[in-house]
């Protein structure tokens, strides 16, 4: 009995059309465990199954690549950024600063006092004379180096120091040696921010930044003197009524031979 077109059975691996014709398309079989070709449903299934992972694997194939960049990136300092991060340039600009930054000592290389002045000993005329006048104290090298020992223990020293600066830049005869020290004098006790600034009224403040301008060796005149008074009319008293002088008075009187 022949068989007609209509009854043809479709072929293995084709799908009929809903309408019943055969639209020549094949798909690709996959073999089940028992190395079956599956038909119908488990067909359709095993290739959702194929669809699924094809899927599924770009994702976790670029997981890993993702976390290796990020790792690759990675400095000795941390793990979340690369070589030329935040914290390397802000480590290399306070290095630089650092590095400009003048130092203090550097700064008062230009005006030379020694930590004590060089002098004959005192005697105990000279002593004496101290007690009896503030300007006979600071006249002699021995006078001054006591009340500066003195200025020590109340952490005003930068009076004497200032006063001595004054008196050796009152010296210089050289121009360029007078604008370079009279810088100096104005940064270690002019200025506010030093800590040696000493203590000036407005008034003679405004004056020494006026004689900046074109400094020469009076530009510090009013100020050492406002210095000086300062130092007689305060510190003078207390040194007086100070161990400091009382005993270095009576060292000097059971030195001294009786007649």
């Amino acid at each position: 009995m022949r068989v007609g077109a209509d009854d043809e059975q479709p072929a293995l691996g084709e799908e009929p059309s809903a309408d019943g014709c055969d639209q020549g398309l094949e798909f690709p079989l996959s073999a089940s465990i028992d190395g079956e070709i599956p038909m119908g449903s488990e067909r359709m299934e095993m290739r959702k199954r194929q669809m699924s992972v094809q899927q599924d694997t770009p994702s976790s194939v670029q997981a890993p690549q993702a976390t290796s960049n990020r790792a690759s990136n990675a400095c000795c300092f941390c793990w979340c950024c690369c070589c030329s991060c935040s914290c390397l340039t802000v480590r290399n600009e306070e290095g630089e600063e650092g590095s400009r930054k003048p130092s203090h000592e550097v700064r008062t290389e230009g005006i030379q006092i020694p930590s004590f002045e060089e002098c004959p000993s005192a005697t105990l005329e000279d002593v004496v004379s101290w007690g009896q006048s503030f300007d006979k104290l600071m006249s002699t090298p021995a006078g001054r180096n006591a009340f500066r020992e003195f200025l020590r223990t109340e952490f005003s020293e930068e009076n004497m120091l200032f006063w001595l600066a004054c008196e050796e830049f009152k010296k210089e005869v050289n121009k360029n040696a007078i604008k370079e020290k009279a810088r100096l004098i104005y940064e270690d006790y002019i200025s506010i921010l030093s800590p040696k600034e000493v203590s000036l009224d407005s008034r003679v403040r405004e004056v020494v930044n006026r004689n900046m301008v074109e400094p020469n060796e009076h530009s510090f005149d009013e100020a050492q003197l406002q210095i000086y008074t300062l130092m007689h009319r305060d510190s003078y008293q207390r040194f007086m009524n100070s161990s400091n002088y009382k005993d270095l008075l009576q060292s000097f009187s059971e030195s001294t031979p009786e007649s």
